[in-house]
């Protein structure tokens, strides 16, 4: 077990249909585990486990239900045994002005992000208990500095990583380990989305060369698969988001300044406008797990 940790052990993957989730599933696969998948879109999470060289079972939940949740936990127990491993990955984002945000989308993003990762926390820590076992939160560069004209977004990942934190306190004398991953811009759809909508796309263009930089999933992954096996209380990626860490507390005046200089320039070239959830997978969520097929349905 201490050359191959993660063989045969059955490891939950939230988010899982698409994006960071599935390229998860596919390494940790590769690495023997068993997958518990869980998301909204039913099709996608099943052809994925269809996929794989591993037990593994797709199981259409929303993660902000603690009943379903519930419901799921004991299946998964039956069906491929007791969790070691927890990865909440899933998550949703929308972006435009606060003050004309939709208030129930706003909400949504908060819910998704931080109570669904505090409920799949909850649901499966008996478990993590019983096995000695792993939590992942996948957090973001947004958890070290607030950008603006993503509020829900920010708060949502500031407070999952804050949860992380008093959680990792808490549970330590049972042995259960605790880790945040610190992603910058990754490729996925709500990435890909967030750079159709202009103030996003000039939002992110306007960073450093090296925050603004895209990476393929299939580099983040493998980082978090390994730091799964090492039992990390915290992984970045890329590996500068560490210094970005030790300087949080001077990027709010500086991001300040920035947005001051920059965004009444970009609001008189096209008025910011709210974007509604991001991406496939926040369509999936607004539309209880079917997933727009078309790019008039993603509009």
């Amino acid at each position: 077990m201490a050359h191959d940790p993660l063989r045969d052990r059955t490891v939950v993957v939230t988010g899982a249909a698409r994006g960071l989730g599935a390229a998860l599933a596919r390494d940790l696969a590769d690495r023997g585990a068993r997958l518990a998948l869980l998301g909204h879109e039913k099709e996608a999470l099943e052809a994925l486990a269809a996929e794989l060289p591993v037990p593994a079972v797709a199981w259409e939940v929303d993660i902000t239900d603690d009943a379903a949740m519930a419901d799921v936990a004991r299946e998964v127990r039956v069906r491929l045994g007791t969790p070691s491993v927890v990865i909440a990955n899933a998550g949703i984002a929308e972006g435009g002005p606060f003050a004309e945000s939709d208030a129930a989308t706003w909400r949504r993003v908060v819910d998704v992000n931080l109570t669904g990762s505090a409920i799949t926390a909850r649901t499966f820590l008996p478990d993590l208990v019983t096995t000695a076992g792993y939590f992942l939160q996948v957090a973001s560069l947004a958890s070290i500095g607030a950008a603006p004209m993503m509020s829900a977004y920010c708060a949502s990942k500031a407070g999952a990583e804050s949860f992380a934190h008093s959680l990792r306190a808490e549970v330590a004398h049972q042995r259960v380990a605790v880790g945040i991953a610190y992603l910058n811009w990754t490729d996925t759809d709500m990435i890909r989305d967030a750079d159709e909508h202009a103030v996003l796309r000039e939002l992110r263009t306007h960073m450093p060369p090296p925050a603004r930089r895209v990476w393929p999933v299939q580099k983040v992954a493998p980082r978090l698969v390994r730091a799964i096996e090492r039992r990390r209380t915290a992984v970045y990626v890329p590996s500068w988001l560490r210094a970005a860490q030790l300087g949080r507390a001077v990027l709010p005046p500086v991001v300040m300044r920035l947005s001051r200089r920059t965004l009444p320039r970009l609001a008189a070239r096209e008025p910011f406008r709210p974007t509604g959830l991001l991406g496939a997978g926040g369509q999936a969520d607004r539309d209880g797990g079917r997933a727009p097929r078309t790019p008039e349905e993603r509009r």
